[in-house]
């Protein structure tokens, strides 16, 4: 496998956690009760994924020169 194909994987294992936090969100704000501090938890981590999956994705895709 190549490094590549790892970038791409590591890519795809990302975006999922990252979709899966968007729906843990979601019901989480949906119920009577809930925590904020919990879900303040949560998008921070969705966050966090968000700023790795652009670097991944900077990594697999680099800047080309015009």
């Amino acid at each position: 496998m190549t490094e590549q194909d790892e970038l791409k994987k590591k890519l795809v294992e990302l975006a999922t956690e990252h979709r899966d936090l968007d729906s843990a969100i979601a019901a989480l704000m949906g119920s009577d009760t809930y925590d904020p501090i919990e879900v303040q938890r949560l998008k921070k981590r969705k966050l966090a994924l968000k700023d790795q999956i652009a670097r991944l994705e900077s990594d697999i895709l680099p800047d080309i020169i015009a």
